[in-house]
């Protein structure tokens, strides 16, 4: 009898076995086991430097150490934002973000009434009509207004804030208005953010083990308010801080802020090995854009706002035991955008008939292959940059365009453009037409 036909033969079997020891429900679980779970973990405003396994010294991260080393280290990841709501828009589109609208910081302030488009497609959707159970725990920040809630676009559960940022404790936005959210209803909970979040993260793992899930994990760590488990609430409602409070931010707090972000994520890797998914469970982690004042942006140029790389390469981790080789590295530049058809990839989802920016990178995830070259745009109000291959041209604001080769220069410290006038032209101009076709058409939902 040849291999093939043993194989077929013994998974016949297994098949058969679970059928009569389990029943009907034994039927709908040995088919829906067949999709693998997404987990897909993101902090604000981490930086590329700020956690130990991409060069940090004073912060102590274990458990994302540990996800790299048995993983693959993105050396090369990008948020598609330089800041946080239009990297979350293009990661639940797969699209650029100017295409739906949400080109800045939504703010509680002035944009309560504007939200990612209703008409927009997120990879929640496209795995819920699958069959996968799917959810969010903690940070949304692409519209406040409850029509925009995440059950309304493909969460079938949701707690967590909408707004930007809010206190660990108190769960007050910067703002004061109190931001903390049950499904589509304000309803608080008692606890630090981090904790929360972690604890709803893997309390949602344990119920839907014996089924397809994606959970996504957008903690609030390390952006401010700068507060570890061991502090206090100091924001009230309707603004202002609370009588005694004693709030003082520190580049302590902030380290203490992201090793309590790895301890939770070491408790739900450690749910997903306990509950035996790990072998049917793709892991990412990374960031929505580079660091704010206390973070460290490694040997990168610039942070938070800017369209340096220190504004949007941050770390990016691929985790996947039997499928993603343990200790690999690559350097493919990869965007936040192209998770959405990576995920659809690997459920087995067929696409929308949409025009998808994001490209699959399972090739590179499970084969460390090369991806094709394409063209990376950035934009961020008068700042932008273009990524082509190993070259990238930057305009800052009101400063003189650049060029710059990364392979020979990550610090962006050595301008190519006199030596390359015609390329960086040429990639000016190609910036040009993308910002024209992505923002034409384009609607803001109000």
């Amino acid at each position: 009898m040849n291999q093939n036909r043993r194989n077929f033969l013994k998974l016949s079997l297994g098949t058969s076995l679970a059928i009569l020891t389990s029943g009907c429900s034994g039927i709908n679980s040995a088919f829906k086991k067949t999709k693998p779970n997404i987990i897909f973990i993101m902090a604000d405003d981490l930086g590329y430097g700020d956690i130990a396994c991409f060069g940090s010294k004073n912060i102590k991260t274990p458990n994302l150490d540990k996800l790299c080393a048995n993983g693959m280290k993105l050396t090369d990841f990008h948020s598609n934002g330089a800041v946080c709501s239009p990297t979350r828009a293009a990661l639940l589109t797969g699209r650029y973000q100017q295409r739906s609208g949400v080109t800045g910081v939504v703010t509680a302030k002035s944009h309560r009434h504007v939200g990612l488009n209703l008409k927009e497609t997120t990879f929640a959707e496209i795995l819920k009509d699958i069959g996968y159970k799917t959810a969010l725990f903690g940070k949304w920040h692409v519209g406040y207004d409850a029509k925009f809630n995440p059950t309304k676009q493909g969460f079938d559960e949701f707690k967590g804030y909408v707004s930007g940022n809010v206190d660990f404790f108190s769960h007050v936005d910067q703002e004061g208005h109190f931001d903390w959210w049950q499904g589509d209803t304000l309803k608080d909970e008692n606890g630090y953010v981090t904790h929360l979040i972690t604890d709803h993260s893997i309390d949602f793992i344990q119920r839907h083990k014996d089924q397809p899930f994606c959970l996504y994990v957008p903690h609030e760590t390390p952006h401010y308010p700068i507060q570890t488990p061991e502090d206090a609430a100091y924001r009230k409602v309707g603004g202002g801080v609370l009588p005694g409070s004693s709030y003082k931010p520190t580049y302590q707090g902030y380290v203490k802020m992201i090793e309590a972000m790895d301890a939770g994520i070491g408790q739900i890797i450690d749910k997903v090995h306990e509950l035996s998914l790990a072998d049917n469970t793709l892991i990412i982690f990374t960031s929505d854009n580079g660091p704010a004042s206390l973070g460290s942006a490694g040997p990168l140029r610039g942070g938070k706002g800017s369209t340096w790389e220190g504004g949007h390469r941050v770390p990016g981790i691929a985790y996947w035991p039997g499928k993603i080789k343990p200790g690999s590295q690559s350097s493919q530049t990869i965007l936040s955008m192209d998770m959405l058809p990576t995920f659809a990839s690997v459920a087995g989802a067929k696409l929308p008939n949409i025009k998808f920016d994001g490209i699959d990178v399972t090739d590179v995830f499970f084969n460390n292959a090369k991806l094709p070259q394409r063209t990376l745009f950035w934009q961020h109000g008068n700042k932008s940059a273009v990524r082509k291959g190993k070259f990238k041209w930057v305009k800052d604001g009101k400063a003189k365009p650049a060029l710059f080769d990364l392979d020979t220069d990550l610090p962006e410290k050595n301008d190519l453009s006199e030596k390359h006038p015609e390329l960086a032209k040429q990639l000016e101009t190609e910036y040009n037409k993308w910002l024209q076709n992505v923002t034409t058409g384009s609607e803001k939902v109000s």
